[in-house]
Order: structure tokens, then sequence, then C-alpha cells
């Protein structure tokens, strides 16, 4: 089943990209920060489910030390990034809805750029600083995980040093790359809603609802997955909710993304016609 999952994800994911990359009619910025989306959930996934895979299929239940850490600071870098790209995304369907005008003037190439490799590198570098604390950590007792990938909890705890500062500089970073963004989305899709609501017509207001509806389902998915994991109780008995919740925006989220994108997307459709089209012709 999670085989299936896998395959589904990567290749629906990498048609995104390769529809957008191949049809001009998609390159703006919207359908931009959405191949980075794609991309960033074909890493995601590649980085956790693999190694899952080997668990259950081959047996497989051990990882090095480095590889672990490695899995983790891929994971909490991509993560992080993720957040980022969906406020960015946020404020294109702002600037998209509520400055239709100078939306072409204020969301170019440049800045489209700019804002997508930030949210890269500032992510990987925030989570660098996590790592290196971590990688300082000796670590002794059982050397067994309870979970099917190396989150920073189970790491920490396997930890025989003061981890206090380690743990307060995770809390930190991971904080300022979750609730800044989703406090800037939240502030996004109110001046959405708000402008939403002022359109006179029916049809006008659904319309414009229609250009964002997917983004929102997606950050609901996404954000819901990551609160529920993170801030159900600490106890023993929970630990199985949290890598249920886990395997929610791991392993599902990643996979329902293309899905949630491409199902009431006329532009998706439309490219992936003229795609079949041509596919078509070739064969004749």
């Amino acid at each position: 089943m999670f085989c299936i999952f896998y395959i589904l994800t990567i290749s629906g994911n990498i048609l995104i990209v390769l529809l957008v990359l191949c049809n001009h009619a998609l390159h703006t910025p919207m359908y931009f920060f959405l191949v980075n989306l794609s991309f960033l959930e074909v890493c995601y996934t590649s980085n956790i489910v693999p190694k899952m895979l080997l668990i259950i299929i081959a047996d497989q239940k051990t990882i090095s030390v480095v590889g672990c850490l490695a899995q983790f600071y891929f994971f909490g870098s991509l993560a992080a990034t993720e957040c980022l790209l969906l406020a960015v995304m946020s404020y294109d369907r702002y600037l998209a809805i509520c400055q239709p005008l100078r939306y072409p003037i204020l969301m170019t190439g440049s800045l489209c750029f700019r804002l997508a490799t930030g949210s890269w590198f500032c992510c990987f570098f925030l989570t660098a600083i996590t790592m290196v604390l971590l990688c300082k950590q000796n670590f002794c007792g059982p050397n067994e995980i309870d979970h099917f990938f190396c989150d920073f909890a189970p790491l920490i705890h396997l930890s025989c040093m003061d981890t206090s500062l380690t743990e307060t500089i995770a809390f930190a970073t991971s904080s300022a790359v979750t609730l800044v963004p989703f406090f800037l989305i939240t502030v996004s899709y109110s001046c959405i809603l708000i402008a939403i609501l002022r359109i006179p017509s029916g049809t006008g207001r659904k319309k414009a609802f229609s250009t964002c509806s997917s983004h929102l389902t997606v950050v609901t998915i996404f954000y819901g997955t990551l609160i529920a994991t993170y801030l159900v109780p600490s106890a023993d008995s929970s630990q199985y909710l949290r890598k249920g919740f886990s395997l929610l925006y791991t392993i599902l989220t990643p996979m329902f993304n293309p899905i949630i994108y491409s199902l009431r997307n006329r532009d998706i459709h439309e490219a992936l016609k003229k795609c079949l089209s041509k596919k078509s012709d070739f064969l004749i």
C-alpha cells in the first residue's frame, strides 16, 4: 500500500512539473511556485518512504547514525521550506485577487525567483544550526527509535548529554519557520476573503475563490496534520497518534497535493489535453 502511495506521489508531482515546464501558458508566478512545491514533495517523500519500505518489506530495521542524521536534516529542511513556500503562494494569491491591476508589476519573475530561492536557502540554513548541535550530542543507552523515520524528538531522547540548548534552538527555529508563515497565510487569506465578499456578482466571487481554493485546501491539510502531530501530549500512549499523523503529512499529503491542484484547475486540464494530443499524433 505504501509502495503504491509512493509511486502515485512521485508520478503525480513529476507530471505537474513536466506539464508546467512544457506548456508556455503555465509560465506564470502561481505555477512557478507550484513547480517548486511539487519538486519539494518528490524530495520530501523520497527522503522517508524508501527506507520505510525497506523496514516493512525487507525487514531492514537498522540505519547508521550518519544516515539517520542526514534523514532528519533533509526532513526538517524540506518541511520548513514547504511552510515558507505555502506562505509565498498565499501572498501571490493575495496580490492576484486584491491587487489585480498591479499584479504583473509587483509579482515579477525576479521577485518570484528571489522568494523561492530565499525560502529554500533560509530553511536549509536554519535546520543546519540544529543539525550542528545535534551532531555534538553523545548517543548512548537503547539504540531504538520509536518511529518510522528519524525525527527530532526520538533522536534527542537517545542523548546522554544535556539537551536543553539543542531543544531551545530547535524550538526557536521551528517556530520561526512554521508560526510566522502561518500568520502570514492567515493575514493573506483574511484580506482575500474581505476582497471576495466585496465583489458584487456571485459569479465573480465564485471565480475569485476558485483561484485560491486549492491552495487553501493544501494549507489546511498540511498545517492541520502538523499541529496535530506536534501539539498532542507527549505521553507514551499518544506516540501511536504521533506516528499516525506523521503518516498523513509525510505520505498522504504529498500524494493528494497534485490531485487537489489539478482537480478543478482548467489550466492544468488544458495542458494535459494538449500533451496527450501531441502524444497521440506522434504515435499515429
